[in-house]
């Protein structure tokens, strides 16, 4: 454990991951320990602040403070806040759970978000982890001669898998959930991005690939595509790669878009879960400067 302008910070074993205690973020922060949060991102990937007091007022407040917002496009926002989305489920939803496969939030955008903000308000007593991947250290453990190959490479992103009005996941709903998703024929419309990306903070390199959104690679046949994405979410995914996140009420959970996917587990059937959610801008993904 380490102590930084009044935090505590506990990194997890394997450096993926870690908690920071010690200090309320909706309040006055100094500029130092603004810098100690993101630097702690920048390091970790995902970054948990248990024992948190934010309303949706104050959530948009902080993540002012961590960049410029991001744009939420599909999902309709909280009224009177622009920029928060409520992450809801009640007890009687049977519609497919929000974010409950592999992805990076907005990869289809030609700039994603950088950073994710998560608080939670009613967490049910079972059930709803949200699981990570680290896709820096999922490059780092390939073969040269692979990671070479995969930096010559471009990923095809869409929102249509899930946002389509015609073949999107959210299409297909049935009438009982609560969160407004805007399916638009838009969501067909397709970006290309670095399969591996640097994660400018760090200098490290990262896998810059998705389950949902990277519907293939550019300039290669559909069969070829297809094996090399399945070998890669495959191996982003991988449990040694991974950090699973147990929520407890008022926790903020941080995690840097840019070099880290994640999945939200269900096994809640019958209760209320409760999120709010903001995102910070990005920038337009570089691809690695090579080995």
């Amino acid at each position: 454990m380490t102590n930084s302008n009044n935090f505590n910070i506990t990194p997890s074993s394997d450096g993926f991951g870690a908690t920071l205690r010690g200090i309320l973020l909706n309040g006055e922060l100094s500029t130092a320990q603004v810098t100690t949060v993101i630097d702690a991102l920048n390091q970790y990937g995902v970054v948990s602040f248990p024992d948190q007091d934010f309303t949706p007022s104050s959530l948009e407040n902080f993540s002012r403070r961590l960049g410029k917002f991001g744009d939420d496009p599909y999902v309709q926002s909280m009224e009177g806040f622009e920029h928060v989305i409520e992450v809801r489920r009640d007890p009687t939803e049977t519609a497919p759970i929000f974010g409950s496969l592999w992805h990076s939030d907005w990869s289809f955008q030609k700039v994603p978000p950088s950073i994710t903000a998560l608080y939670s308000v009613e967490i049910p007593p079972r059930g709803g982890d949200t699981l990570f991947a680290d896709h820096r250290r999922a490059f780092e453990s390939l073969s040269p001669k692979l990671k070479q190959f995969l930096t010559s490479l471009e990923g095809v992103h869409s929102a249509g898998p899930a946002y389509s009005d015609t073949v999107g996941l959210f299409s297909k709903d049935d009438d009982t959930r609560s969160m407004k998703i805007l399916v638009s024929p838009d969501a067909d419309n397709f970006v290309t991005h670095p399969v591996v990306r640097r994660h400018s903070p760090s200098g490290r390199d990262a896998l810059y690939v998705n389950h949902v959104y990277t519907t293939a690679i550019k300039d290669l046949s559909r069969d070829e595509s297809d094996v090399i994405l399945k070998f890669l979410f495959s191996h982003c995914t991988r449990e040694e790669f991974t950090y699973r996140h147990v929520w407890q009420p008022n926790t903020l959970l941080l995690w840097d878009n840019r070099c880290v996917s994640h999945y939200a587990e269900g096994g809640y059937e019958g209760y209320s879960r409760l999120l709010y959610r903001t995102t910070i801008a990005g920038e337009v993904p570089v691809a690695s400067e090579g080995l």
